[in-house]
């Protein structure tokens, strides 16, 4: 098969490098790519949110299954342009990727379908929204109703950095994103990630995470896209995960088909659990990044055949075969991430580490340059190791990280405290 796959950062690696373990991948193509990636495929550069270029590069080149990492692409209408140039794609729709691409529109499907949540209001002004907290109190939440590259959403402990979240929000930080704010309850709890992969009428449980958000260790400092995850979320076992896919996912799901926009490909739900007891927090309409790096090492091979059987609508009887391991990822960022960080910081040590089942650096932020390879991004490299512990696969994640040559690194030290 010839396969295409959209997006440049440590997810979309690793989905090549699974789809490389599987014998029916003949030509990967990755558009845009990074350096990492350019040496086990053909790097194309190409606008991932140009549906029509994109529909007529996979047609020109015989790509037989399109998978779309990033979000943008998705609610840019890519996987609709494709489907209607006859191309099989892996992502939800431009109308189902709304899940991800709108707060206030997954609230509404919540409680639509009496999805357990918490409680939010929607503003479209600074006085209103800052009226209302003031009315409520701290802790409370507050989101950017759109995109923000997953740094769009400030658990604010005090009214003070509520309100300072409503000014930054509404005063452009997050651009069109943050031109209306969703304002939560606070819930506390254990969060963990859930991934499920969905044909338009099945849905498929394939993994379990916990991600790290916050820049500092013990979960301390601002949001960014995520320092580091590792699979399987202790929490979720398989009474939580039955639960979850009972109260939270199946009904979600028919809410989308009785809205006319039946939801295909992965649906990633973040949750908090209490007592017992399982809330949504957020869906994603994509692979968590940096949860996809550890998944990816666990299931191998098999996730390009779930993910084509997921597009081509034939996830009825397909399971998972989960071996009894784990995983851990450890992004290794800019100096100055999230905030201002540089670019271009040469790279060493990295041809000398091992690419297998269980220790593999994931590109995301770098290039080439010169012949070196050279830093491009904010988070840069995903050092990933798998264990028949979690003790192991942390070993063995950090076991490259130290190995990298990079002084300007950013890193924790500290990821997957919460099961160790």
């Amino acid at each position: 098969m010839n396969i295409l796959i959209l997006g440049g950062g440590g997810r979309e690696h690793a989905l090549a490098w699974a789809a490389m373990q599987n014998p029916k991948c003949d030509r990967l193509i990755v558009a845009p790519g990074n350096a990492g990636m350019a040496s086990v495929a053909e790097c194309a550069d190409l606008p991932i949110e140009d549906g029509a270029a994109i529909a007529q590069f996979a047609v020109e080149n015989a790509i037989d299954l399109v998978i779309v990492g990033p979000e943008a692409p998705l609610v840019a209408g890519v996987s609709d342009e494709l489907r209607a140039a006859g191309v099989l794609c892996f992502g939800p729709s431009a109308a189902a990727a709304q899940l991800e691409a709108s707060k206030t529109f997954t609230k509404q499907v919540c409680d639509a379908a009496k999805v357990p949540t918490a409680g939010w209001a929607r503003f479209t002004d600074a006085a209103s929204a800052r009226a209302y907290i003031a009315s409520t109190g701290a802790p409370i939440v507050v989101k950017a109703d759109g995109l923000a590259a997953g740094k769009g959403v400030v658990v604010a402990m005090t009214e003070a950095e509520a309100f300072a979240a409503i000014d930054d929000m509404f005063g452009g930080a997050f651009g069109g994103a943050g031109a209306e704010v969703v304002i939560e309850e606070f819930m506390d709890g254990e969060e963990a990630s859930f991934f499920v992969l969905c044909d338009g009428e099945i849905a498929l449980p394939i993994g379990t995470a916990q991600d790290h958000k916050r820049i500092g260790e013990g979960d301390t400092g601002p949001n960014t896209g995520g320092m580091g995850a590792y699979s399987p979320a202790p929490i979720m076992d398989d009474a939580m995960q039955t639960l979850v896919m009972d109260q939270v996912i199946r009904p979600t799901l028919a809410e989308m088909a009785r809205r006319g926009t039946p939801y295909q490909g992965v649906l990633y739900a973040g949750l908090m659990i209490k007592d017992g007891a399982a809330r949504l927090v957020e869906y994603n309409a994509r692979f968590g990044d940096p949860e996809c790096q550890a998944l990816m090492l666990r299931l191998g091979a098999q996730a390009f055949d779930l993910i084509h059987a997921a597009a081509d609508g034939r996830l009825a009887g397909q399971r998972v075969d989960w071996a009894d391991d784990h995983a851990m990822t450890v992004v290794l960022a800019a100096k100055g991430y999230p905030g201002a960080y540089g670019k271009g910081d040469t790279i060493g040590g990295l041809s000398d580490l091992p690419e297998d089942s269980f220790h593999m650096m994931f590109h995301a932020g770098t290039k080439a340059q010169g012949g070196t390879i050279v830093s491009n991004g904010g988070r840069v490299l995903n050092a990933t190791g798998r264990g028949a512990t979690l003790a192991e696969a942390r070993d063995r994640a950090y076991a490259l990280a130290d190995a990298v040559d990079w002084p300007n690194a950013t890193l924790r030290r500290d990821i997957g405290w919460r099961a160790l």
